[in-house]
């Protein structure tokens, strides 16, 4: 069964005004238009366009009637507390400026805090909740402007060093050298490390610009713009430090942002970000799939909530590259992404004016987008015609989909 869903994309103040008007082909709002949420989350959940099944939303057409719109196994594989449910989310995310700098837990941790935070009473929509459900929420993103930019994941220590090295010769040759500045982050980093040094400028640098970890921000975004640092080969980490100065002044983050990995996709390229990943997102269209869930710790560039403790329990402090995962062939004009979770695999489906109609096999729900013009989707029991930025949510009873019509097709569906 094919049925059509939309949603109105949130305006969040980072997102972008244009972006994702402009892949719908629609016109814009005038505000900003930061994330289009496409699935049965209740912080947004979907509309149903068509008159069958005769629900207005599709949490609450699953909710009614679960097998039929997940099929059993999604349905008894997937449940809260015995209710089905949704495990996945797409969204179309444009961010015209900085996102939070933020991390997600593990299943294990989520339930372990939300037990703790229900049994004390804490309202779940609290300003100080870590945890508003019990799931892990790891996420994908896909490039799908021609650039899209990214914190992710703490650097290789190496890369840590040449920073540090960076910001000395900068301060150096600076009118008004300023070392001890730089000689705080470099001595929290060789007693204590990455998770020391990340503590301390969060627990210090909450408390306004009275903190020595006030002087180390306020000394790198004043060195960020020299051309010594500008010469290094962290230049583009150097540019993000004003581009976050000028968007949250102040903010400890501001120096985290300089121990993470900088970023950028090209249009198809692809981060996976698991379970205590640090990342933000800084700017440009991309796909986003994730867990159905809303658990974040943040850790600086907002003015929510940050619990530092929790935090700091949640990240993994390991070093690491950017954490790309690159699509698998899988099938004539089929690209797949394929992370090593169960509740989601996103494919990409493109068909020419010749050759094979691309096809993928579904062993669950699906939600289906589709990218540049019109396109015609067919299942084992029905077809859907769908034009640009079209949306539909799939059973599993289709079995394969087949995109029969020259374009592309995005496919989200169970791992």
């Amino acid at each position: 069964m094919f049925v059509r869903i939309d949603n109105e994309p949130r305006d969040y103040a980072w997102g972008d005004r244009e972006l994702i008007a402009g892949f719908r082909g629609r016109e814009a709002s005038g505000g900003p238009e930061a994330e289009l949420w496409l699935g049965a989350h209740p912080g947004s959940p979907s509309r149903i366009l068509d008159a069958e099944p005769p629900f207005d939303e599709l949490a609450s057409w699953i909710a009614a009637e679960p097998e039929r719109a997940l099929g059993a196994e999604v349905s008894q594989r997937f449940a809260d507390e015995g209710t089905p449910r949704l495990p996945f989310l797409l969204k179309l995310l444009a961010a015209g400026g900085p996102l939070s700098l933020q991390a997600h837990p593990t299943t294990e941790r989520a339930r372990l805090g939300f037990a703790k935070e229900e049994s004390a009473g804490l309202p779940v929509d609290a300003y100080d909740r870590n945890y508003r459900d019990r799931f892990h929420k790891p996420e994908l993103v896909v490039a799908l402007s021609e650039t899209f930019d990214a914190l992710s994941g703490f650097r290789p220590l190496e890369e840590v060093a040449g920073v540090v090295e960076a910001l000395r010769a900068a301060d150096a040759a600076s009118a008004d050298p300023q070392p001890g500045a730089i000689e705080l982050l470099a001595a929290r980093l060789d007693a204590e490390g990455l998770e020391g040094a990340v503590e301390w400028l969060l627990t210090d640098g909450r408390g306004g610009d009275t903190g020595e970890s006030a002087w180390l921000v306020e000394r790198v975004v004043a060195l960020a713009g020299a051309d010594a640092a500008l010469a290094s080969p962290y230049a583009a980490s150097f540019r993000t430090v004003t581009a976050l100065a000028d968007a949250y002044p102040g903010d400890p983050g501001i120096v985290i942002s300089l121990l993470l990995n900088r970023v950028r996709l090209a249009r198809g390229e692809s981060l996976f970000l698991a379970a205590g990943n640090i990342h933000a997102y800084l700017g440009g269209l991309g796909i986003e799939l994730m867990a159905a869930s809303d658990n974040v710790l943040r850790g600086g560039l907002t003015p929510k909530h940050i619990d530092v403790a929790e935090l700091v329990e949640v990240l993994d402090f390991t070093p690491m590259p950017p954490p790309r995962l690159a699509p698998e062939p899988t099938a004539p004009g089929v690209l797949s992404f394929r992370p090593p979770v169960p509740d989601f695999v996103l494919h990409r489906l493109e068909a020419g004016d010749a050759g094979p109609q691309p096809e993928v096999a579904l062993d669950g729900p699906a939600i289906v987008l589709a990218e540049g013009g019109t396109v015609r989707v067919t299942g084992a029991r029905g077809s859907v015609e769908l034009a640009r930025g079209d949306v539909a949510f799939v059973t599993p009873d289709e079995g394969v989909l087949r995109l029969e019509r020259p374009g592309v097709l995005w496919v989200a569906t169970t791992g």
